[in-house]
């Protein structure tokens, strides 16, 4: 199942982001497509990995047990993952199509982030739930165990336990029996990155329960649906826990998803809306993004029933402008050398109260380059006292079509005022150091 782009992934030695186990870096760009092993026939399937693959992405984010009656409604062969409701006896036949999906990613270049079951069938505390409740810690962790041995040998796959479910004390239990359960598979220096997904109330952050247990390797965010929330916030937070871990969040606002559950009355998230906090995340420290469409992570088709009113079927909905641009936010962030990367909004000298207009920036440890998000295209001043050189050199990137201006140079000093190309939109301004 390996190939070329692919290969095992670890946590980097400075805790903050994911490599290659050659060393090489990782930006992780995902994408939600929870329904794709329940809903999609194999041609779908490869129309989707394939185009997602095009777009740049490396990751994709898939329920084995699903949301949508997962355990009930068959997949397209008319298999069920389980014989009568039971952890302990998978279906043969329906993981065999799981294997076949996690070979055709792989074979794009696609890891797979996989969750083992949707949280409804460990605990059904939301009302959206259908469940059936299905686990407790004994067959929890043989689940768990049969899973890591069926994939110990492929270096494709990301383990994302929790399943859009906040854990009270006896859920935190089952949760990590399953997680013990497919770490205890792996043999000796072989390890199984795993992860937790969260609800966005109560914190939205796998920290909030799991941060200090040795099966977590880097904290998960849902930071919910809503227009210009505080994501930022939330990631900061996680980036200053110790011990370090990498932090990522793994549910923000999808593209066309009704903004608060009141399509209505505020409308539908924009490729904007989620520009914003794609960039707002990474840029607050977060070591990649995951993306979502609201009728693609159902993978809508226009007959069944919809869940909160999607506006486009899946297929046409692969193609809108937010999907288009998440390349960009990962050509950028590959343009210049990830680990060595901080978080540091001390740069902007002007006040930056919280809100739609919140400016983020980011610099290299050694002050060779910085990069500033402004959401609104507001201007700003910039402290550059510290860069290297005498002089520095500066461009605007436009994240709507990953396009750069030509660079100016500038003496560097403790204040330079910048303003964008224009205000219509959102910028990053990309300051580099000249050598002397």
């Amino acid at each position: 199942m390996q190939t070329a782009s692919t290969g095992p992934l670890i946590v980097s030695a400075n805790g903050r982001y994911l490599i290659k186990k050659n060393g090489e870096e990782f930006f992780w760009l995902a994408d939600t497509a929870w329904e794709l092993l329940h809903k999609l026939n194999r041609e779908e399937a490869i129309y989707y990995l394939t185009d997602r693959s095009f777009k740049k992405f490396n990751v994709i984010q898939a329920v084995i047990l699903a949301e949508l009656d997962g355990l009930r409604q068959p997949n397209f062969q008319g298999d069920l993952p389980l014989y009568n409701l039971n952890p302990e006896t998978p279906n043969e036949s329906y993981f065999l199509h799981v294997d076949w999906v996690i070979r055709q990613a792989a074979e794009l270049g696609l890891y797979m982030a996989l969750l083992p079951t949707w949280g409804d069938k460990v605990n059904k505390k939301y009302n959206w739930a259908k469940g059936p409740v299905i686990f407790n810690q004994e067959n929890a962790a043989k689940y768990g165990r049969w899973l890591g041995d069926r994939y110990r040998g492929c270096n494709t796959i990301i383990w994302i336990l929790g399943g859009d479910r906040n854990p009270d004390a006896a859920d935190i239990q089952i949760w990590n029996a399953m997680a013990r359960g497919i770490a205890s598979a792996y043999p000796p220096g072989q390890k199984a990155l795993m992860t937790f997904h969260p609800q966005p109330f109560e914190g939205g952050s796998s920290s909030q329960w799991f941060h200090k247990e040795e099966w977590l390797d880097f904290n998960m965010l849902q930071t919910g649906h809503g227009r210009d929330t505080a994501v930022y916030a939330s990631i900061i937070r996680d980036y200053g826990l110790m011990p370090v871990k990498p932090v990522l969040d793994g549910e923000p606002t999808y593209e066309a998803h009704g903004i608060s559950f009141n399509h209505l009355e505020n409308g539908y998230s924009t490729d904007l809306d989620v520009r914003k906090m794609a960039y707002w995340d990474v840029f607050a420290g977060a070591f990649g993004h995951t993306y979502g469409c609201h009728s693609v992570w159902q993978f809508y088709d226009g007959k069944s029933q919809g869940v909160n009113h999607p506006l486009y079927c899946w297929q046409e909905a692969l193609h809108l402008s937010g999907a288009e641009q998440m390349k960009w936010l990962k050509k950028l962030m590959e343009s210049r050398p990830m680990l060595n990367r901080v978080p540091d909004c001390s740069l902007i000298i002007d006040p930056n109260p919280e809100g739609p207009d919140y400016k983020m920036a980011l610099r290299d440890l050694d002050n060779r380059y910085a990069m500033i998000y402004t959401p609104t295209g507001k201007p700003f001043k910039l402290n550059t006292h510290n860069f290297l050189g005498h002089q520095i050199k500066f461009s605007w990137f436009n994240p709507k079509d990953g396009t750069m201006t030509n660079p100016v140079f500038a003496d560097r000093k403790p204040g330079l005022f910048f303003r964008p190309p224009n205000e219509d939109s959102d910028w990053v301004l990309v300051v580099d150091g000249v050598d002397e």
